[in-house]
C-alpha cells in the first residue's frame, strides 16, 4: 500500500494543522476584543435598584472636620437622604484626579457625600484628605476589601449614587471626571434628588 494512501491527501493533512491554530486565532481575538473593547464605565452593575449594602465600617482613625471627629459609616446614614458613596485610596493615581471635583460636588448641601477608604493607611488617607480637601460627612475604612466587594467594585475610584430609600440607583466605574461630572453624574444625582420627595 503507497504511503499516501495511509496518511490521507497532503492537503487534508494541512487542512487539519491549520484549522486548530485558525480557531485559537479567532478565539484570541474575540477575547481581546472583549477585554479592551468599549467604555469600562459603562460595565452595568447588579446592584442598581437594590439596597445599598448593610455593611458598617469603622471611621478613619484621627480624621476631624469642622473640629468634630468624622464618623464611619453605618447603613443607617442612607435613610432619608441622597448619597454619593466613593471608594478610593490615597495610593489610587486618578483618585488623586477626581478629588478636586468630588471637594466641588461637597459644596452642595441637598445630599451627603460618603467616603470608603480602600485598603489604606490611615495616615496616607489624612494625608490625601488634608491636600486635596475632605468632601466627605462619613469615612468608612474598608482595611481588608470585603466591604468594596459587597458593592460590586471593580477598582478604585467607583461612585455610586443612592437614594433615599436606601437604593443604589447608578453607579460610575472609573475616576469622576470634568466630562462626567457635568454630563452624568450631577444629573443622576438631580434625579435622584426629584426622586420620592
Amino acid at each position: 500500500m503507497s504511503e499516501q494512501a495511509t496518511n490521507g491527501p497532503p492537503q487534508t493533512r494541512r487542512l487539519l494543522v491549520v484549522l486548530p491554530l485558525i480557531f485559537f486565532l479567532g478565539l484570541a481575538g474575540l477575547f481581546l476584543l472583549r477585554l479592551y473593547g468599549g467604555d469600562p464605565s459603562k460595565i452595568p452593575s447588579a446592584l442598581i435598584g437594590r439596597p445599598a449594602p448593610q455593611t458598617a465600617l469603622p471611621a478613619l482613625d484621627g480624621l476631624v472636620r469642622d473640629g468634630t471627629p468624622v464618623p464611619g459609616l453605618d447603613p443607617d446614614a442612607f435613610k432619608g437622604k441622597v448619597s454619593i458613596v466613593n471608594v478610593w485610596a490615597s495610593w489610587c493615581v486618578p483618585c488623586h484626579d477626581e478629588a478636586p471635583l468630588l471637594t466641588e460636588l461637597g459644596k452642595d448641601k441637598r445630599f451627603q457625600i460618603i467616603g470608603i477608604n480602600y485598603k489604606d493607611s490611615p495616615e496616607n488617607a489624612r494625608r490625601f484628605l488634608g491636600r486635596y480637601g475632605n468632601p466627605f460627612g462619613i469615612v468608612g475604612v474598608d482595611g481588608n476589601g470585603r466591604a468594596s466587594i459587597e458593592w460590586g467594585v471593580y477598582g478604585v475610584p467607583e461612585t455610586f449614587v443612592v437614594g433615599r430609600e436606601g437604593t443604589i440607583v447608578y453607579k460610575l466605574v472609573g475616576p469622576v471626571t470634568p466630562d462626567n461630572v457635568n454630563s452624568v453624574l450631577k444629573a443622576e444625582i438631580e434625579k435622584a434628588l426629584r426622586a420620592n420627595k
